[in-house]
Protein backbone atom coordinates (compact mmCIF):
# COMPACT_ATOMS: atom_id res chain seq x y z
CA UNK A 1 0.00 0.00 0.00
CA UNK A 2 1.65 3.40 -0.98
CA UNK A 3 1.99 5.25 2.48
CA UNK A 4 1.96 9.20 1.87
CA UNK A 5 5.40 11.00 2.79
CA UNK A 6 5.08 13.26 6.05
CA UNK A 7 4.12 16.74 5.03
CA UNK A 8 7.40 19.04 5.85
CA UNK A 9 6.52 22.87 6.56
CA UNK A 10 9.35 24.87 4.91
CA UNK A 11 9.74 27.66 7.45
CA UNK A 12 12.87 29.49 8.83
CA UNK A 13 13.54 28.35 12.54
CA UNK A 14 12.68 32.07 13.62
CA UNK A 15 9.31 31.23 12.20
CA UNK A 16 8.94 27.94 13.75
CA UNK A 17 10.12 29.37 17.14
CA UNK A 18 7.39 32.63 16.98
CA UNK A 19 4.55 29.84 16.28
CA UNK A 20 5.87 27.66 19.11
CA UNK A 21 5.61 30.88 21.43
CA UNK A 22 2.32 31.35 20.74
CA UNK A 23 1.01 27.87 20.85
CA UNK A 24 2.61 28.17 24.94
CA UNK A 25 1.01 31.44 25.14
CA UNK A 26 -2.13 30.21 24.02
CA UNK A 27 -1.95 27.19 26.23
CA UNK A 28 -1.45 29.26 29.25
CA UNK A 29 -4.25 32.09 28.34
CA UNK A 30 -6.88 29.49 28.12
CA UNK A 31 -5.46 27.11 30.81
CA UNK A 32 -8.18 25.32 32.99
CA UNK A 33 -5.47 23.68 35.06
CA UNK A 34 -1.58 24.28 35.57
CA UNK A 35 -1.15 20.26 33.73
CA UNK A 36 -2.42 18.34 31.61
CA UNK A 37 -3.24 17.22 27.77
CA UNK A 38 -6.05 19.38 27.11
CA UNK A 39 -6.40 21.97 29.74
CA UNK A 40 -3.23 22.32 31.03
CA UNK A 41 -0.96 25.42 31.19
CA UNK A 42 2.16 22.76 31.28
CA UNK A 43 2.21 19.94 28.38
CA UNK A 44 4.86 17.50 28.20
CA UNK A 45 6.75 16.88 24.79
CA UNK A 46 4.43 14.62 22.95
CA UNK A 47 1.52 16.75 23.20
CA UNK A 48 3.84 19.58 21.72
CA UNK A 49 4.65 17.62 19.09
CA UNK A 50 1.27 16.02 18.37
CA UNK A 51 -0.78 19.55 18.85
CA UNK A 52 2.23 21.30 16.65
CA UNK A 53 2.22 18.77 13.70
CA UNK A 54 -1.63 18.47 13.49
CA UNK A 55 -1.66 22.82 13.23
CA UNK A 56 1.49 23.47 11.83
CA UNK A 57 2.45 20.46 10.01
CA UNK A 58 5.89 20.79 11.55
CA UNK A 59 8.18 17.64 12.25
CA UNK A 60 9.57 16.46 15.50
CA UNK A 61 13.13 17.37 14.58
CA UNK A 62 11.82 21.43 14.07
CA UNK A 63 9.84 21.02 17.40
CA UNK A 64 12.86 19.52 19.41
CA UNK A 65 15.63 21.82 18.12
CA UNK A 66 13.44 25.13 18.82
CA UNK A 67 12.42 24.16 21.60
CA UNK A 68 15.78 23.66 22.73
CA UNK A 69 16.73 27.05 21.47
CA UNK A 70 13.58 28.46 23.56
CA UNK A 71 14.53 27.01 26.77
CA UNK A 72 17.82 27.98 26.48
CA UNK A 73 16.77 31.56 25.70
CA UNK A 74 14.56 31.75 28.59
CA UNK A 75 11.02 32.21 27.01
CA UNK A 76 9.97 28.50 28.00
CA UNK A 77 10.69 26.80 31.09
CA UNK A 78 10.73 23.09 31.59
CA UNK A 79 9.32 21.71 35.41
CA UNK A 80 10.02 17.99 36.17
CA UNK A 81 6.99 16.31 38.02
CA UNK A 82 8.53 13.22 40.38
CA UNK A 83 5.91 10.44 41.29
CA UNK A 84 6.80 6.71 41.79
CA UNK A 85 5.21 3.44 41.17
CA UNK A 86 4.93 0.05 42.79
CA UNK A 87 5.32 -2.83 40.89
CA UNK A 88 3.68 -6.65 41.32
CA UNK A 89 6.80 -7.83 43.48
CA UNK A 90 6.89 -4.19 45.82
CA UNK A 91 9.36 -2.37 44.35
CA UNK A 92 9.11 1.44 44.27
CA UNK A 93 10.41 2.47 40.93
CA UNK A 94 11.15 6.48 40.85
CA UNK A 95 9.35 8.27 37.65
CA UNK A 96 9.97 11.44 36.07
CA UNK A 97 7.57 13.47 34.02
CA UNK A 98 8.98 16.56 32.24
CA UNK A 99 6.11 19.72 31.39
CA UNK A 100 7.22 22.49 29.50
CA UNK A 101 5.18 26.55 29.60
CA UNK A 102 5.85 29.35 28.70
CA UNK A 103 7.52 31.92 31.23
CA UNK A 104 6.92 35.64 32.02
CA UNK A 105 9.35 36.35 29.83
CA UNK A 106 7.83 34.62 26.86
CA UNK A 107 4.26 36.24 28.22
CA UNK A 108 5.76 39.58 27.48
CA UNK A 109 7.41 38.99 24.63
CA UNK A 110 3.47 37.98 22.75
CA UNK A 111 1.64 40.11 24.89
CA UNK A 112 3.72 42.91 25.55
CA UNK A 113 5.27 44.51 29.15
CA UNK A 114 2.98 44.25 31.91
CA UNK A 115 2.76 46.66 34.85
CA UNK A 116 3.53 43.56 36.96
CA UNK A 117 7.12 43.17 35.77
CA UNK A 118 9.82 43.25 38.33
CA UNK A 119 11.33 46.25 38.48
CA UNK A 120 15.78 45.91 37.87
CA UNK A 121 15.93 49.27 40.11
CA UNK A 122 13.90 47.61 43.20
CA UNK A 123 14.87 48.66 46.12
CA UNK A 124 16.86 51.89 45.06
CA UNK A 125 15.10 55.66 45.68
CA UNK A 126 15.39 56.55 42.10
CA UNK A 127 14.25 60.01 42.32
CA UNK A 128 16.26 60.58 45.95
CA UNK A 129 19.02 60.10 43.27
CA UNK A 130 17.18 62.85 40.62
CA UNK A 131 16.62 60.50 38.04
CA UNK A 132 13.24 59.82 36.48
CA UNK A 133 13.44 56.35 35.35
CA UNK A 134 10.85 54.68 32.72
CA UNK A 135 10.02 51.33 30.89
CA UNK A 136 9.87 51.62 27.68
CA UNK A 137 8.44 49.45 24.44
CA UNK A 138 10.29 46.19 25.02
CA UNK A 139 10.50 46.32 28.60
CA UNK A 140 13.86 47.93 29.23
CA UNK A 141 14.02 51.00 31.83
CA UNK A 142 15.79 53.98 30.92
CA UNK A 143 16.07 58.21 31.66
CA UNK A 144 12.89 59.63 30.79
CA UNK A 145 15.21 62.38 28.32
CA UNK A 146 16.72 59.47 26.56
CA UNK A 147 12.88 58.03 25.64
CA UNK A 148 13.31 59.29 21.96
CA UNK A 149 16.40 57.12 21.50
CA UNK A 150 15.16 53.94 23.75
CA UNK A 151 12.67 54.09 21.29
CA UNK A 152 14.27 53.90 18.51
CA UNK A 153 16.70 51.18 19.70
CA UNK A 154 13.54 49.23 20.32
CA UNK A 155 12.45 49.49 16.87
CA UNK A 156 15.95 48.98 15.68
CA UNK A 157 16.15 45.85 17.66
CA UNK A 158 12.81 44.40 15.97
CA UNK A 159 13.49 45.30 12.77
CA UNK A 160 16.90 43.16 13.12
CA UNK A 161 15.07 39.86 14.56
CA UNK A 162 13.24 40.55 11.14
CA UNK A 163 15.82 40.12 9.22
CA UNK A 164 16.55 37.44 6.99
CA UNK A 165 20.28 38.78 6.28
CA UNK A 166 21.78 37.83 9.65
CA UNK A 167 21.97 34.63 11.12
CA UNK A 168 20.85 33.53 14.54
CA UNK A 169 24.50 33.91 16.23
CA UNK A 170 24.11 37.70 14.48
CA UNK A 171 21.03 38.64 15.68
CA UNK A 172 21.83 37.39 18.85
CA UNK A 173 25.31 39.47 19.63
CA UNK A 174 23.38 42.81 17.89
CA UNK A 175 20.47 42.22 20.83
CA UNK A 176 22.76 41.63 23.36
CA UNK A 177 24.65 45.10 22.10
CA UNK A 178 21.37 47.19 22.37
CA UNK A 179 20.35 46.02 25.73
CA UNK A 180 23.81 47.33 26.87
CA UNK A 181 22.74 50.68 25.50
CA UNK A 182 20.14 50.48 27.04
CA UNK A 183 21.45 49.65 30.42
CA UNK A 184 24.00 53.04 29.93
CA UNK A 185 20.57 54.70 28.97
CA UNK A 186 19.47 54.10 32.47
CA UNK A 187 22.35 56.06 33.66
CA UNK A 188 21.91 59.82 34.76
CA UNK A 189 25.65 60.38 32.98
CA UNK A 190 25.55 57.14 30.31
CA UNK A 191 29.30 56.11 29.63
CA UNK A 192 30.04 57.70 25.96
CA UNK A 193 32.75 55.96 25.20
CA UNK A 194 30.94 52.66 26.11
CA UNK A 195 27.68 53.86 24.08
CA UNK A 196 29.84 54.76 21.13
CA UNK A 197 31.77 51.54 20.81
CA UNK A 198 28.42 49.34 21.18
CA UNK A 199 26.98 51.48 18.26
CA UNK A 200 29.69 51.11 16.17
CA UNK A 201 29.22 47.80 16.08
CA UNK A 202 25.54 47.66 16.06
CA UNK A 203 25.83 49.93 12.83
CA UNK A 204 28.20 48.47 10.94
CA UNK A 205 26.37 45.19 11.35
CA UNK A 206 22.89 46.35 10.90
CA UNK A 207 23.82 48.43 7.64
CA UNK A 208 25.74 45.92 5.95
CA UNK A 209 22.05 43.86 6.49
CA UNK A 210 20.56 46.56 5.16
CA UNK A 211 19.02 47.90 7.90
CA UNK A 212 19.31 51.26 6.75
CA UNK A 213 16.37 53.44 7.82
CA UNK A 214 16.18 52.27 11.14
CA UNK A 215 19.94 52.74 11.95
CA UNK A 216 19.91 56.36 10.54
CA UNK A 217 17.35 57.18 13.04
CA UNK A 218 19.38 55.74 16.15
CA UNK A 219 22.38 57.84 14.70
CA UNK A 220 20.73 60.88 14.41
CA UNK A 221 18.71 60.54 17.81
CA UNK A 222 22.33 59.39 19.53
CA UNK A 223 24.11 62.88 18.71
CA UNK A 224 22.81 64.70 21.66
CA UNK A 225 23.47 61.88 23.89
CA UNK A 226 27.12 61.27 22.65
CA UNK A 227 27.83 65.09 21.81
Amino acid sequence: MYKAKERVVTLSDDQIRDLMLRFFYDRNSNATSMRGKHSGAAVTISVIRADLKASHGLTRQQVVRNLTYLLSQGWVEEKAIAKSFATPRGSIVPSVTAYYIITAAGIDRIGGPSEFMRDKFEGIRIHAAGQNIITIGDGNQIEARFKDVGEALVNLADTIKASEDLDDSAKLDLIADINSMQDQLAKKQPNKGVLQSLWTGVETAAKAAGIVEAVTKVTNLLQSVLW
